[in-house]
């Protein structure tokens, strides 16, 4: 297949690129016939995989596209990059919705689409949910997060209209051991400073990075699965049973709490979602015939 893909230079990105380019997503699967990669970047093209895209201008080379099978759109700011201020929820929102609508609405206007368009999401679409077991049937929660998440999806409306097959990859904390949330939990872990953040209560609906990429091949793959579908491990658990893998992998002591006032002073909104409770299930994964490699924690942190 010819597979085009934004975001490629991310934790996510690279790691796929380099999965579709080899044939396998790990090791255990073994060599197989690669795919061609085409990554949009948004420079001057510096290489021959690559294709210019402008987002705010919305401007996308088609031409580069011609002949793609799937476009993977993964581009987008980091959501606990940078405190919340008003001007970085805007570059939140500007970098998905407007880079959606962009891409969405080229692949649209070509004479010969690609079959598949999957569309970066994340479970905070739901919202705070408690301990109640959610899955792709709950409505949005609210909140910036579930609102930006409900503009996210609806940006990709062209590709739907113009009959796509469109797949919402809402994808929960990925467990890898650079970039995103365990990124930056592990430096601290190893330092023996890790501990639970707030009363560790809420639920951590996380998936490893190698399922994270098979289940992205799958839904490129699978031609039953549109609409969304929750890329988290089966079973989410708290931030105390985090906590307590963590030490238990590195041998590292784990009597640091982070209590919930100071979480509050030094993330400011976004404490609120490191601090809410998401347990998400991946009904429709499991019920498409996914099957996950390293489904409970203890797996996913001792690969990374």
């Amino acid at each position: 297949m010819r597979i085009a893909i934004t975001g490629s230079t991310g934790l996510i990105g690279t790691a796929l690129v380099r999965s579709l380019r080899s044939g396998g997503t790990s090791r255990a699967e073994g060599p197989g016939g690669g795919h061609d990669v085409v990554r949009l970047v948004r420079r001057e093209p510096t290489a021959a995989d690559e294709v210019r895209w402008d987002p705010r201008r919305q401007e996308v080379d088609t031409a580069g596209l011609a002949g793609c099978d799937a476009v993977v759109h993964l581009a987008g700011a980091g959501v606990g990059d940078h405190r919340w201020t008003a001007a970085y929820k805007q570059e939140l929102y500007d970098s998905r919705v407007l880079g959606t609508r962009t891409l969405a609405s080229a692949l649209a206007a070509m004479d010969t689409p690609p079959r598949v368009f999957v569309c970066g999401s994340a479970i905070g679409y739901y919202g705070d949910t408690g301990d109640r077991r959610t899955d792709e049937n709950a409505p949005a929660g609210r909140g910036f997060l579930p609102e930006l998440c409900v503009a996210w999806e609806d940006a990709a409306q062209p590709a739907l209209d113009a009959g796509i097959r469109t797949v919402f990859a809402r994808t929960g904390l990925v467990v890898a051991r650079s970039g995103g949330a365990w990124g930056r939990l592990f430096p601290l872990f190893r330092l023996g400073l890790g501990g639970r953040l707030g009363d560790g209560s809420q639920y951590w609906s996380f998936i490893s990075l190698e399922d994270h990429i098979r289940a992205l091949r799958h839904l490129i793959d699978t031609e039953a699965l549109t609409g969304p579908v929750n890329l988290t491990a089966p079973e989410p658990v708290t931030n105390r049973e985090v906590t307590a893998v963590m030490g238990r992998v590195l041998n590292r002591p784990t009597l640091f709490t982070v209590p919930a006032p100071v979480l509050r002073i030094a993330l400011g909104e976004f404490a609120g979602d490191v601090l809410g409770s998401q347990r998400i299930i991946p009904q429709r994964l499991l019920d498409s015939g996914f099957t996950f490699h390293r489904p409970r924690i203890i797996e996913a942190v001792r690969a990374a």
